[in-house]
């Protein structure tokens, strides 16, 4: 006689078939994603992060144009015993020429014992009136070496500031008083300091008597 099927209370469920049935349950109703909430508070954090970091790029973006500033007045002052040297003539760098914040290198028109009254003239720096570059090369028709005007990074100024005459033998001088031909300025290490300003930040670049130029941190 066979053998009767059991009653459908008495029939075990299967777990196998339970976990198939919850993890598809699951696929449908589980969706991965972000909410509005979600969004606003991401974007919170990161308006605060960027608010917060906005004063620390401005200070290094601040440093860096001084430390540019101060690069390029060594490499001119660099420049300007370079060109004397290797022209046998002598070369001006005057700062805050033709007007503030700009610095030009220029040729002296005469000579150091006697240097012409354009030499000094409130529009020696002056493109207009002395052309970058020279119209040429004749030594009759001086200058001839004048370098382009500089102008300063904006909102860096000049501090401590005077007009450096560099000789074809290197050296440098400054003008104390009246005299010609200037006086050598010191050959130790106190030289003579041109100084760069952004805010209460300060460089410089010193010069000795002997031409020799360095970045001071």
């Amino acid at each position: 006689m066979a053998a009767s099927l059991p009653k459908p209370e008495q029939r075990i469920a299967d777990p196998t078939a339970n976990r198939q049935t919850n993890m598809t349950m699951s696929r449908i109703y589980n969706r991965d994603g972000i909410t509005l909430i979600d969004m606003m508070v991401g974007i919170s954090v990161m308006a605060i992060l960027s608010a917060a970091a906005v004063p620390a790029l401005m200070d290094v973006s601040e440093s860096m144009k001084i430390g540019q500033a101060q690069r390029d007045i060594y490499q001119e002052m660099q420049s300007a015993r370079l060109i004397a040297v290797s022209s046998n003539r002598p070369i001006r760098i005057r700062f805050n020429c033709p007007s503030a914040g700009q610095y030009r290198l220029v040729e002296v028109i005469g000579s150091p014992s006697r240097p012409d009254i354009n030499d000094s003239a409130n529009d020696r720096c002056s493109q207009t009136k002395w052309k970058y570059p020279a119209n040429d090369n004749d030594p009759t028709s001086r200058p001839n070496h004048d370098g382009a005007v500089q102008t300063l990074p904006s909102r860096v100024s000049f501090g401590t500031v005077a007009t450096l005459e560099f000789w074809p033998d290197g050296t440098v001088h400054k003008q104390q008083g009246s005299e010609n031909p200037w006086k050598q300025i010191p050959v130790d290490t106190t030289g003579q300091g041109i100084t760069v300003v952004k805010g209460t930040t300060v460089k410089q670049i010193l010069v000795n008597g002997l031409g020799k130029i360095q970045l001071v941190q």
